[in-house]
């Protein structure tokens, strides 16, 4: 069986090796005799190092694609990490045509560990010759290649295999670049970067740097494959200072935006702040881009000392005003004139008055119960997570009554929100975050029914071993089926962490990930809220039942978290609405009602699963070979009955379960197979063949536990229902104080808690669809 979930990467033609590969492009530039010539040289010396090495190839056991930045290590420490492609080119004289052990690493993947706790394997290099090795993919999110730098695909180069790029080795002569902004512009993205090292010397470009790319489908690459750049370049060949005229020191980038000015012409806009090494910075400017220079200009220069913080605006209309968030809590109208004015800025905020802070003294709004009110505030500072911190060690706010508030989904524990961006997402249907953490390294995935929030439960998706990944941002203008696949990148860097050595290449550079967001593991609590019916009853609903009646006034509080209706699986329970004697209520079961379920919890008790068939499997495939193949199995039993669903383009035909003994007859790829196997202990082994076919392998499955068993934040839901009025309500409160309300002796089932006091909510902002 093969995976074909992502898009295939595009076909593409072998580039000659190494330094000589840019050698052919230059020339290209200079006319094509030169080229011609240059051409046959690289055929006839590329052949030929072709041969000389030995390939080894690093794919995800799970997708069959390369995985770039896995080390491979000898024994005496010879040091070697994949290309882009997840290519080696192997040529040690001493080691050809003999067994090399080869330890295998790589951040948040895996490799099989022996009996004396190594991970790795022998090969027995040969001129010419080849090997693939396949690891375990620990990520949710798949690493994919890297942007810039030297020698993206050099090892590919080397052996001859085919790139997607056309600079493999050398672009702009950038060598390494910090944090990356990104927008669409005038039919093209438009790049740029921070601080960028050049060949030529250890000090580079500091006045920020850029490039274009052509969009996917208008020339551009499948973001699976690559980005294509073209560097803005000075007379040298060097990727050149877009800022050059802003002062002394660094300048930074803090957000690029497109918006129209006087004139109802579109402008490619930018805050740029100046500083001076890592201190605060002097100045900041709104910077307009010059299209026929190529830099950006100072439109307007702004006395303020705040710090640079990644800034990655979309858009969203209130009414009919389009707003440019630069963040979710901080936005400004789209228009150039409004983005020069200062006080027309305006901050999602509890501080009282202008929204200015005064450190331990900033008063904080609050309502008639003394809960934090946020508000949308002309001229008042955002509140980013690190100034929330100042408040709550400052005695001003309670760690519940910050507007962002995540929690790590698998262990409840509280996670400190980074940087990173916000975006709509289709698929999902809400707002998603992506975003770094205290912790060098970790990428974190959220969701959330409105830009400010509520951000609660959250996800790692990435993580790496010692070493750093910030300022990372979605690109959303790469996202593919219908946003099912998303896109983001960051800054992969030893500084800031407990990295004992650089990675070659790879260390100050931006690195690609994708997301798939109908993965399982992402299906994340929502919120349900108590909302107070138009009729006069209370109502339980998550967004879904919220936005098409308009009823975010009504909204009382977050009564609770679930499962939304969508994303139910193996171990939940569907809860249904019903009317009882004119009252609201909440079941498991609606008899006779084909409307789909509000919300999904986990039932009321843990029972025991070792045997039962039912639920979500992830299983593992080998054939005869050592070929392995992961698929994802969502069974139910009905009787000795099984059906169910599978990932990867498998259809389950048909299957049964007795005697302890699962059977299933799957089809792949215009090919049946079956599959049997044992359950023991609540897992399953077995065997599978290809039904007329020669094909044959064993097969073992885990079954997917929607709530991992260390996570102790899941509460019991109680209904209760007055005892006068016989109301119910429905709470995550052992007991209510009111005695008048009188509660189920059984929980109706298990959800997760509210952690916040605050309701955060700016159900007015509409997403506008991302020009391209």
């Amino acid at each position: 069986m093969t995976k074909s979930e992502y898009p295939s990467r595009p076909t593409v033609k072998p580039v000659g090796c190494g330094v000589r590969a840019s050698v052919f492009f230059w020339h290209w530039e200079s006319g094509f005799f030169h080229s011609l010539i240059a051409l046959f040289l690289l055929i006839s010396i590329g052949r030929a190092a072709t041969n000389d090495y030995f390939k080894i190839a690093v794919v995800d056991e799970q997708t069959g694609r390369g995985v770039p930045l896995v080390e491979l290590r000898t024994v005496n420490n010879i040091s070697l990490w994949t290309d882009s492609n997840g290519i080696i080119a192997f040529d040690e004289p001493a080691l050809m045509d003999q067994e090399v052990y080869f330890h295998v690493k790589g951040h948040g993947y895996e490799y099989p560990q022996d009996g004396f706790g190594n991970r790795g394997l022998k090969l027995k290099p040969t001129k010419g010759g080849s090997s693939t090795i396949k690891i375990k993919r620990l990520n949710i999110a798949e690493r994919l290649y890297r942007i810039t730098g030297e020698g993206i695909y050099s090892d590919s180069v080397l052996v001859g295999y085919p790139v997607s790029v056309k600079r493999p080795v050398l672009n702009g002569q950038v060598m390494g670049q910090d944090t990356v902004i990104a927008t669409p512009y005038r039919g093209k993205i438009y790049w740029f970067w921070g601080d960028t090292e050049r060949v030529s010397y250890p000090l580079g470009n500091f006045a920020a740097s850029g490039a274009t790319s052509d969009l996917p489908g208008r020339g551009g690459l499948d973001p699976g494959a690559g980005v294509d750049l073209s560097y803005f370049v000075d007379a040298s060949g060097f990727s050149k200072g877009m800022c050059p005229d802003f002062g002394p020191g660094l300048q930074w980038i803090e957000g690029v935006m497109t918006v129209p000015d006087e004139g109802g012409r579109e402008r490619l806009v930018a805050r740029v702040s100046s500083q001076k090494g890592l201190a605060p910075a002097y100045a900041w400017h709104l910077a307009v881009f010059n299209d026929e220079k190529e830099i950006f200009e100072s439109k307007v220069k702004w006395d303020i000392t705040e710090s640079h913080d990644s800034s990655h605006p979309f858009l969203a209309r209130v009414g009919d005003v389009e707003y440019l968030y630069l963040y979710p809590n901080y936005r400004v109208k789209a228009d150039l004139k409004t983005l020069a004015d200062l006080k027309s800025y305006e901050a999602f905020s509890c501080v009282a008055g202008d929204g200015r802070l005064r450190g331990a003294t900033s008063p904080i709004d609050r309502d008639s119960e003394g809960r934090p009110r946020y508000a949308w505030k002309p001229g008042a500072e955002r509140l980013h997570p690190g100034r929330l911190r100042e408040l709550i060690s400052a005695g001003k706010l309670k760690p519940d009554e910050a507007w962002i508030q995540l929690h790590d989904f698998e262990t409840g524990a509280t996670v400190q929100a980074g940087r990173g961006s916000v975006y709509w997402n289709e698929f999902r249907r809400r707002w998603v975050m992506i975003s770094s953490s205290a912790k060098p390294g970790e990428i974190w995935f959220a969701e959330a029914d409105t830009p400010v929030g509520p951000w609660v439960y959250a996800r790692r998706v990435v993580s790496h071993d010692n070493y750093n990944f910030y300022n990372p941002t979605q690109h959303p203008f790469f996202d593919q089926d219908g946003g099912r696949l998303i896109y983001f990148e960051g800054t992969y860097t030893a500084s800031f962490s407990a990295a004992k050595e650089k990675t070659p290449r790879y260390d100050y550079n931006q690195i690609m990930y994708r997301l798939a967001l109908d993965d399982a593991r992402l299906n994340l609590p929502v919120p349900v809220y108590r909302v107070q019916g138009r009729d006069g009853t209370m109502r339980y609903s998550p967004r879904e039942g919220v936005e098409p009646e308009k009823l975010w006034g009504q909204i009382e509080d977050i009564a609770f978290f679930a499962l939304p209706f969508n994303r139910g699986r193996g171990g939940t329970v569907p809860v249904f609405t019903h009317t009882e004697g004119g009252r609201l209520a909440l079941g498991d079961t609606l008899p006779g009602n084909a409307n789909q379920p509000i919300f999904f919890a986990l039932p009321a008790t843990a029972a025991p699963v070792d045997d039962s068939v039912d639920g979500t499997w992830r299983c593992d495939l080998k054939d005869s070979e050592g070929g392995a193949f992961g698929v994802t199995f969502e069974l139910k039993a009905d009787g000795e009955r099984v059906h169910g669903k599978a990932s990867d383009g498998i259809l389950i035909r048909g299957g049964s379960f007795k005697a302890g003994t699962l059977s299933l007859d799957v089809f792949h790829e215009e090919k049946a197979y079956a599959l049997t196997a044992s359950m023991r202990a609540g897992k399953l082994s077995g065997d599978w063949t290809q039904r007329n076919g020669g094909e044959h392998g064993i097969w073992s499955g885990t079954r997917f536990d929607p709530v991992p068993p260390e996570d102790n934040s899941l509460v019991s839901l109680y209904e209760y229902r007055h005892m006068q009025t016989h109301q119910r309500i429905y709470s995550t409160n052992a007991e209510l104080a009111d005695k008048n309300w009188q509660r189920a002796a059984v929980p109706l089932c298990r959800v997760w808690p509210n952690p916040m006091s605050v309701l955060s909510l700016d159900p007015s902002a509409t997403p506008v669809p991302l020009a391209k």
